[in-house]
C-alpha cells in the first residue's frame, strides 16, 4: 500500500522545513538570479558562507484566497425588523483606513519593498552548483570499496521481521493445513455419514451399539484437526534482498596552474578563484574524487592544495612541462579503464614561442586521449600564440574547451559555462 510521509518538522521561529523547501521550489528561478547577485559582491572565501537574498514583491507571485462581494446570495440577520425579503440591501461604504507605515512625506520618489529571506550555507551552495556537473562522466569498474544496491531476489524462510510477506505466509499456512489434515478430514465426513444414516434406522435399531464408539471416534477425529496449527514457523516468508555490487564513477581532477613571471598578483588571484571554485564543486558533489594539483612555470611539480594556492614560487613560462606531467601522472596512477580523467588549467597566455606549439600537440595526442573533459580558462584579454593554438584545438574536439576571464565577476560564470549539465539552461 502507497504510504506518503509528511515532514512536519519545525525549523527556527516554528517555520515547517516542508514549507520551506516548497517555498524555495517555488522561486527557484528568482533565488538563483539573487544568488548571482549576491556572488559578484563576495570574496571567493566567503563563497562557502550562508546569505541574505532580497527579492522584489513583484516577484512573490503567492497564491492568496478573498472574499468576493459579487454573486447571488442569501444571510438570514438575526433581530432584522427594517428589512423584509426581497429589499436590496446597499453595499457598505468603504471607509478611510489607516495604514501602519508612518513617515515624512515626499513629493518625489517611488520604490519597492523587498521579501527578505536568510539561505543557509547548505542552500545557498545548493543553489550556487545547481545545474552542474562533470560532462561525460562513466561508470567505471569497482572502486576499493564497492557500492552496493539492494534488489529483491524471492522469498526466504527466515529473515527480519520487517520484511515478513503477510500474505505469502498465510498462504503457505493454509496449504499447510489442508495438506496435513486432509486424510483426517476425509475420514471425519466418512463417519459422519455413517453416523447420519445410523440415527436415520427405524427403531428398534439393529445397529445402536455402534453409535457410541462412532462417536467417540469422531470427537478424536476432531480434536485431532483443531491441533494442527493456524500459523507455524515454517509458513513464515520474509522478502529476501541481496546487495549487488555496482559500478562506482571514479574520477581525478588535475588543476594546473601557471606560476611563471607574467603572471602577476592580480591574475594570479583569478586563476586561484577558478580553482578554488572548482574545488569547491568537486568536493561537494563528487565522494570519490582525486585532485591533482601541478604548478609549473619553466618546470612543473605536483604539489598539495596549500602550496598550490598559496606558495610564491615564480619563474620563467614552458607550458608543456605541466601536460607532460600530467601525462605522467595519468598513466602511472589512473588507468582509464577505472577513472574518469578530467583537465583545468589557468595561463595568462603567455608562453615560449617554441613551446605552444608542443603544448597542443601534447594535447591533441597524448592528453585528450585519456580524458573526458579538458578546460582552459585565460586570465588575460590578449591573445597570444598559445590561446591560437588552444582555440584552433578547441575547434576541432568537442572534449576540449576554452575561455577567457578578465575580471572577477567573469569567473563564476565561465566557470558554469564550463561545467553546466548537458540540456541545462545557460
Amino acid at each position: 500500500m502507497f504510504q506518503q510521509i509528511i515532514d512536519r518538522r519545525l525549523a527556527g521561529k516554528n517555520k515547517s522545513i516542508g514549507n520551506r523547501e516548497r517555498f524555495l521550489r517555488r522561486h527557484k528561478e528568482q533565488i538563483r538570479e539573487a544568488v548571482k547577485r549576491a556572488v559578484d559582491g563576495r570574496g571567493i572565501r566567503d563563497l562557502a558562507q550562508g546569505e541574505d537574498i532580497h527579492i522584489p514583491k513583484r516577484d512573490i507571485s503567492e497564491p492568496v484566497f478573498g472574499h468576493g462581494q459579487g454573486g447571488k446570495r442569501e444571510m438570514v440577520h438575526p433581530g432584522n425588523q427594517e428589512y423584509v425579503r426581497g429589499d436590496r440591501i446597499e453595499r457598505p461604504k468603504g471607509g478611510g483606513g489607516s495604514g501602519s507605515g508612518g513617515g515624512q512625506a515626499s513629493d518625489s520618489g517611488e520604490g519597492e519593498d523587498d521579501f527578505v529571506f536568510h539561505l543557509s550555507k547548505e542552500e545557498f551552495m545548493q543553489v550556487f552548483f545547481d545545474d552542474l556537473a562533470l560532462p561525460n562522466l562513466a561508470r567505471t569498474t569497482l572502486a576499493e570499496t564497492p557500492e552496493f544496491k539492494t534488489h529483491r531476489a524471492g522469498y526466504s524462510s527466515d529473515g527480519n521481521p520487517s520484511n515478513l510477506h503477510v500474505v505469502r505466509s498465510m498462504r503457505g499456512a493454509i496449504g499447510r493445513r489442508i495438506a496435513i489434515g486432509s486424510e483426517s478430514r476425509r475420514e471425519l465426513h466418512r463417519l459422519e455419514a455413517h453416523l447420519e444414516h445410523l440415527l436415520r434406522h427405524p427403531e428398534p435399531n439393529p445397529h445402536a451399539h455402534e453409535i457410541a464408539p462412532l462417536r467417540l471416534e469422531i470427537e478424536a477425529l476432531r480434536a485431532r484437526l483443531g491441533r494442527i496449527p493456524y500459523l507455524d514457523p515454517i509458513d513464515l516468508r520474509y522478502r529476501s534482498r541481496v546487495r549487488v555490487p555496482m559500478p562506482t564513477s571514479k574520477a581525478v581532477m588535475f588543476c594546473l596552474m601557471d606560476v611563471s613571471g607574467s603572471m602577476d598578483e592580480a591574475r594570479k588571484d583569478l586563476s586561484k578563484r577558478f580553482f578554488i571554485l572548482l574545488y569547491l564543486f568537486l568536493t561537494r558533489h563528487y565522494e570519490k574524487i582525486d585532485i591533482v594539483f601541478i604548478r609549473h612555470h619553466t618546470q612543473a611539480q605536483e604539489v598539495d592544495e596549500q602550496n598550490f594556492f598559496h606558495s610564491t614560487e615564480t619563474g620563467g613560462t614552458v607550458v608543456s612541462s605541466a601536460l607532460v606531467l600530467m601525462e605522467e601522472i595519468a598513466r602511472a596512477r589512473y588507468p582509464t579503464a577505472e577513472w574518469n580523467i578530467y583537465g583545468a588549467q589557468a595561463s595568462d597566455g603567455d608562453n615560449w614561442h617554441h613551446d605552444s606549439g608542443r603544448c597542443r600537440d601534447l594535447l591533441a595526442n597524448k592528453i585528450l586521449p585519456l580524458c573526458r573533459y579538458f578546460a582552459y580558462v585565460q586570465v588575460a584579454e590578449e591573445e597570444q600564440n598559445l590561446w591560437d593554438e588552444y582555440a584552433a584545438l578547441a575547434a576541432e574536439s568537442k572534449a576540449f574547451a576554452v575561455r577567457k576571464a578578465t575580471d572577477a565577476s567573469q569567473i563564476y560564470p565561465v566557470f558554469r559555462d564550463l561545467f553546466r549539465k548537458e540540456g541545462a539552461p545557460a
